[in-house]
């Protein structure tokens, strides 16, 4: 059959009827067969490229692959690129470049057809949807219960053995949930290299990527578009072995606690990281690290490192998937093995401290048992490294928000019993934990900057830092010093 182009008087006769009856049903046949096959038979019919453009993901389905990146950007920029058919279709944006031997009558009937097909498709599509949801929320359930065997070869045996896994809150979660569902395509398909489960679980949206020990990005790529557009925050955890996907899990709500909307979506190793731990000398930082935490198994770390990221027991109730009183009866137990007290700000940042040294490998005692986590062994913070680093994050406080900082961060940033102890109202104690966070261009609802803060704060004190102090003149009026 011969595809070229028919002019206005063709398209009025018999012949051009049976053209456009032909044309419909090769379109029609390659529909049933999926919305590539579509888009490729609709390129075939131009005699030039076709793109179904995604505002997300991005191109959906391009015929040939090259022209992706135009469809893309014909799709933003209609007017620049008025050799260009479009057509809404799908909750996308349908783009055809006919040929130059194809009349704009053929071009058009094939333009409007597709997109009506792949409309079509849609609500095909979205009518299976919810029982597809319903399905990838159960799966994820039964990793997280730690049914991963049954999981994986229900997905392909074990082809997949790894899992990435996003956490994403905000109040547009079930618009950016179906957004999200449309541009990542899950499909449950059998000894694939990967495949993204996805569901809400207690008001939040959470992505299980599983692969082969590593990713192409894609599903990040997605995750960040959808929570930058939506206004949601997201953790990230991993990639780890699939039987690990409970500690991804948490870890990626850990994580979570620290994004904000300059940085909306944050990975759980990025929260670990800080500017002073490379500065710290690795032997006797290991060494003192291995020691404080002999007592503790990995699975007793890995609780208190969600609680002191996220930096509540109820946060990291809700992260772990256990009761806050299970979560204050396990830190109890905890706190009686390190032999240390928990509620105290400087136990708690060295503790931080601790669950993120490096492995001691030396497999030397030399008299650690003595360790303690209310001090620090000599030489580790106290070197020129670390005190050059504590000025620099610290440094130039004005007494007054420098007092108020050291004793908010003592009341576990709880401003309520801070400023009663300061004798100053709430809203000026906010004021000046506002000018504290503009002056050290920190995050301080970040646990962990705040943890790094009160070293700081501990490794630069001249005075008392006292609350009694604190600048006054007449009542609850203060002044520069």
């Amino acid at each position: 059959m011969s595809t070229t182009g028919t002019t206005g008087h063709e398209a009025a006769c018999p012949g051009g009827a049976r053209q456009a009856r032909e044309t419909t049903d090769r379109l029609l046949r390659a529909a049933t067969r999926s919305g590539a096959h579509l888009i490729a038979e609709a390129a075939l019919l131009v005699q030039g490229w076709a793109v179904l453009a995604d505002p997300i993901a991005g191109a959906v389905y391009s015929t040939p692959a090259a022209a992706a990146a135009d469809g893309v950007h014909a799709a933003a920029d209609p007017h620049g690129h008025p050799y260009c058919l479009q057509r809404p279709a799908a909750g996308a944006v349908l783009v055809l470049a006919p040929g130059p031997t194809v009349s704009p009558e053929r071009a058009a009937r094939v333009a409007t057809t597709t997109a009506a097909l792949l409309d079509v498709r849609g609500q095909r599509a979205a009518e299976l949807r919810g029982e597809q949801m319903r399905l990838h929320t159960t799966l994820v359930r039964l990793l997280l219960a730690g049914h991963t065997t049954a999981v994986a070869d229900t997905l392909g045996g074990n082809r997949l053995t790894h899992v990435t896994v996003y956490r994403l809150t905000g109040a547009d979660v079930p618009t950016a949930h179906q957004v999200l569902w449309r541009a990542v395509r899950p499909s449950l398909t059998p000894h694939a290299d990967a495949c993204t489960l996805m569901g809400r679980l207690d008001g939040e949206l959470v992505v299980a990527e599983l692969h082969r020990g590593g990713d192409d990005g894609r599903v990040l790529r997605l995750v960040s578009r959808v929570s930058e557009r939506h206004h949601l925050l997201a953790g990230m955890a991993g990639p780890l072995p699939l039987a690990e996907m409970p500690t991804a899990h948490s870890d990626a709500a850990a994580a979570r606690h620290s994004a904000t909307p300059d940085r909306r979506v944050v990975p759980a190793d990025a929260v670990g990281t800080s500017r002073l731990t490379p500065l710290l000398p690795t032997a006797p930082y290991a060494r003192w690290a291995g020691a404080v935490l002999r007592p503790l198994t990995p699975a007793h770390q890995h609780l208190l490192l969600v609680w002191l990221r996220t930096g509540s027991k109820p946060r990291a109730a809700a992260a772990l998937g256990l009761s806050a009183g299970t979560v204050r009866a396990r830190i109890r137990e905890l706190s009686r093995l390190l032999r240390a007290d928990l509620e105290d700000a400087t136990v708690r940042a060295h503790l931080l401290l601790a669950l993120r040294a490096p492995a001691d490998d030396s497999g030397s005692e030399n008299g650690n048992g003595t360790a303690r986590l209310e001090t620090l062994p000599t030489g580790l913070l106290d070197t020129d490294a670390a005190r050059s680093w504590a000025v620099g994050l610290v440094g130039g406080l004005e007494p007054h928000l420098r007092i108020a900082l050291t004793c908010w961060l003592g009341h576990h940033a709880r401003t309520a019993p801070a400023a009663a102890e300061l004798h100053v109202h709430r809203t000026t104690l906010a004021n000046w934990l506002t000018q504290c966070a503009d002056h050290l261009a920190q995050n301080l609802d970040d646990a962990t900057v705040r943890a790094e803060i009160h070293l700081a704060l501990r490794a630069t004190r001249t005075g008392p830092d006292d609350p009694a102090a604190l600048p006054r003149r007449g009542g609850r009026t203060y002044r520069r010093l």
